[in-house]
């Protein structure tokens, strides 16, 4: 079952949201500031996280710059779910590296589309590689080639 951390300040909206994503098949693990949600984050590894923008503590955009700053937390899916639905709003938050930016209110079945999206394209996107003792030998294959197409786009 996918791990979704819901960041999101106002109480019934993380309530509907996170009533939502658990009957459709999520384990939410929700957050109410940023602060707590980069918390939750680090000590649960989630699949996705959905994130508002304005909140106290640390707002959604500062909540994303530590996401990309952190190994730990860079490159999980994350979706801002947001009032602020201006244009140059959106440019920020894509800018700063969000997959996708859905404005409240939102629709749900947009907003399940979009975390099953990210979801499926981030699994696509992630080799798997069986920890046993053939997969580390993959995982070094692989590792090897990524480091010799660095060093030929070095020479060039």
């Amino acid at each position: 079952m996918p791990t979704i951390v819901l960041i999101e300040d106002n109480d019934l909206i993380r309530a509907n949201t996170a009533e939502l994503l658990g009957l459709a098949g999520y384990l939410v693990q929700p957050a109410a500031n940023g602060q707590l949600g980069v918390q939750l984050a680090l000590a649960r590894r989630p699949d996705l996280v959905l994130c508002d923008i304005m909140m106290p503590e640390l707002d959604g955009y500062g909540v994303l710059q530590v996401f990309n700053q952190n190994p730990q937390l860079a490159g999980i899916p994350f979706i801002f779910l947001t009032a602020k639905a201006e244009r140059a709003d959106i440019r920020r938050g894509m800018d700063l590296g969000a997959d996708d930016y859905l404005p409240k209110p939102f629709n749900k079945a947009e907003l399940l589309s979009a975390v099953a999206n990210r979801l499926a394209r981030f699994r696509r996107l992630q080799p798997e590689y069986d920890l046993r003792a053939g997969g580390l030998g993959d995982f070094l294959d692989d590792a090897r080639v990524v480091g010799q197409l660095a060093s030929l786009s070095l020479d060039r």
